[in-house]
């Protein structure tokens, strides 16, 4: 793709849009078949938190895409035409858009997926989970002797020396704690489970009566094996000491 196009992005951005070329190889899978496979993938953060890929056209399937009466707007990126993705064997309807007049003229010619809609995602030869990774995010996991207590509605539930802290952008501290140092007679499995690209699947224990306030990662992505098995708790939502010292709860969009 042109130089040129790449170095006046800034002036192209749209409505806090961005969009970057990604240097990785992506492809995405439909029905045990490759629907999309390009080294050419565009970022496009269309929310502030992650961005989601853009495949350029020539880099789709002929017969993948199918074209629907369903249009979508958005203010940045114009009008949508939307499609349905097909593998010849299984078919996701509305799972692909495309803005081929975008006012955003980086992104005409691309298409995106519905990430949930696709039976898998690959970046390089890894498979990647829930959302693309940011390349702006950063994720350090260091061991720690700092005295961490976490209380809630006044009752101590865990109280540890031997931390991890999982730093990652965008995000206030993460202590991860052995479960040893945790009050477990305190602590109620749930249902919930999210994803996260960066350290895989968590699972979630409601505390003291309270919903989902700590989670814990099983088997986390290789980056975060260090937080394996251990448990943390949302800083937003209850009182942790640092060292002695109340921290302030954060604002965050867990908050």
């Amino acid at each position: 793709m042109r130089t040129g196009v790449f170095a006046s992005m800034d002036a192209t951005n749209r409505g806090r849009v961005r969009v970057e070329r990604s240097a990785k190889r992506v492809r995405t899978y439909l029905g045990g078949r490759v629907v999309a496979d390009t080294t050419r993938a565009l970022l496009v953060w269309e929310v502030p938190y992650y961005p989601t890929y853009y495949f350029p056209l020539e880099d789709v399937e002929e017969s993948a895409l199918k074209r629907t009466d369903t249009t979508k707007h958005s203010p940045s990126r114009g009008d949508g035409v939307v499609y349905t993705v097909t593998s010849g064997v299984v078919e996701a309807p509305e799972a692909a858009l495309a803005y081929p007049e975008s006012p955003l003229e980086v992104i005409r010619g691309h298409v995106r997926f519905e990430w949930a809609a696709m039976d898998a995602w690959f970046e390089e030869d890894e498979q990647v989970y829930f959302h693309p990774r940011d390349p702006y995010t950063r994720v350090d996991i260091l061991p720690s002797s700092r005295h961490v207590r976490v209380e809630v509605d006044g009752v101590t539930v865990a109280d540890s020396r031997h931390a991890r802290i999982l730093f990652e952008t965008g995000l206030p501290a993460r202590y991860y704690l052995p479960k040893t140092d945790v009050r477990l007679d305190l602590l109620e499995h749930t249902d919930t489970v999210t994803h996260c690209p960066y350290k895989g699947s968590a699972e979630y224990w409601s505390v003291n009566g309270h919903e989902d306030l700590a989670w814990s990662y099983r088997t986390p992505l290789p980056e975060s094996e260090r937080v394996a098995g251990l448990v943390a708790f949302y800083n937003e939502k209850l009182d942790i000491y640092l060292d002695g010292e109340l921290e302030e709860r954060p604002k965050t969009k867990f908050g």
